[in-house]
């Protein structure tokens, strides 16, 4: 991942909300609703692999430059210790301190250990780190917000668990806005869920869909892409979202798998369908009737996805855009099929934390 420079600007969002206003006519007209603030993301390409990313600008009173993945398909803001707390307080094997919590620059880190791990059983990623509580200014001079004090995932170390080896500091910084809670622990949820969006609002956001001309190798930002706190408006079935209840589980609370089928090159199959802007390569579709992998589908293959709720979006593989893979789970110890970045650039994405559902848009 690349790291963009930025100047830093603490510029304040303000949520505007229009009051009623009458007319000279007499009449009344209605109140325009608008989200609590508009950010952009940072598109960026290496490659056949894309990244959208968030930047994160203060962690507790500590003035940071880090770009944090902006990942639907995990919930909870996970980030690496080092440059946030003193290095003298990080080893390999953990957080130096005593007591059940410490506070440092602002950053509350509880004794409360925990893993966080990204992938499958074919190249799994690992973050060994505690919870911690801290504010965050989510976005950079081009935009941003303040958040209230919240729970997030501080790291120590980060390893490729097929590999055995350490990876960077802050080469895995996500920024997970999905449902339900984080694998590290179920103190943890979406930064995103976290906002006071008032009675006219609800907790969640919607996502513009992505230009795939603005992904660059310098990694380029683009303005308007998350709007927080979704209008009345946004739900509403007009403006052409179909959305998708989410199912709750106690271990992990509502998860954003949505059941449909897949059909890929006359092959049929039922579906859990994660779509997930972090997976940065390929769709992985996982199919129990393949006794083997077969591995990526060819050029001009073709795929359609169709939901439970009738969402149906089809794309054609090419040998650069669009790459997909079909699995077993039995191989990949994971039964979900996990839909690619690729798929935002042709569809929007809309998450209600408030009523728990999912929303998709052809663009």
């Amino acid at each position: 991942m690349k790291k963009l420079s930025t100047i830093l600007c603490g510029v304040a969002m303000i949520m505007v909300i229009a009051s009623c206003k009458k007319e000279s006519s007499g009449t009344t007209t209605a109140p325009v609703i608008k989200s609590l603030a508009t950010l952009g993301l940072y598109e960026y390409t290496s490659g056949t692999s894309k990244r959208v990313f968030m930047p994160v600008t203060k962690v507790g009173t500590q003035t940071v430059n880090y770009y944090t993945v902006f990942d639907t398909g995990s919930s909870g803001l996970t980030l690496d210790a080092s440059g946030i707390i003193p290095a003298s307080m990080i080893t390999t094997n953990g957080f130096q301190f005593t007591g059940d919590s410490v506070v440092v620059n602002g950053i509350t880190i509880t004794s409360k250990t925990s893993i966080m791990s990204y992938g499958d059983a074919t190249n799994l990623t690992k973050e060994y780190g505690n919870v911690a509580y801290a504010t965050f200014t989510l976005g950079d001079a081009n935009g941003n917000i303040a958040t209230k004090r919240i729970p997030f995932f501080l790291y120590y170390k980060v390893m490729n668990s097929v590999t055995n080896t350490q990876l960077p500091a802050h080469s895995v910084d996500i920024m997970g806005v999905g449902p339900g809670y984080s694998f590290a622990s179920t103190l943890i949820q979406s930064p995103l869920s976290y906002f006071d969006v008032g009675t006219d609002l609800k907790q969640g956001y919607r996502l513009a869909a992505f230009n795939a001309a603005n992904f660059t190798t310098a990694g380029n930002y683009v303005a308007g892409l998350v709007s927080i706190g979704l209008t009345p408006t946004d739900l509403a079935t007009s403006t052409g979202f179909i959305l998708h209840p989410l199912t709750f589980s106690s271990s992990g609370g509502y998860s954003g798998n949505i059941p449909g089928t897949v059909v890929y090159n006359g092959t049929s199959t039922a579906a859990q369908f994660l779509f997930d802007t972090g997976n940065p390569t390929q769709t992985i579709i996982e199919n129990t009737k393949e006794t083997n992998a077969i591995g990526a589908l060819p050029a001009n293959s073709t795929v359609t996805i169709t939901t439970n709720r009738g969402f149906k979006y089809s794309y054609v593989t090419t040998s650069t855009t669009n790459l997909t893979t079909v699995q077993n789970p039995n191989n990949t110890n994971d039964y979900r099929s996990i839909i690619s970045i690729d798929f935002f650039i042709n569809n929007q994405y809309m998450m209600d934390y408030t009523n728990h559902q999912i929303g998709l848009k052809n663009n």
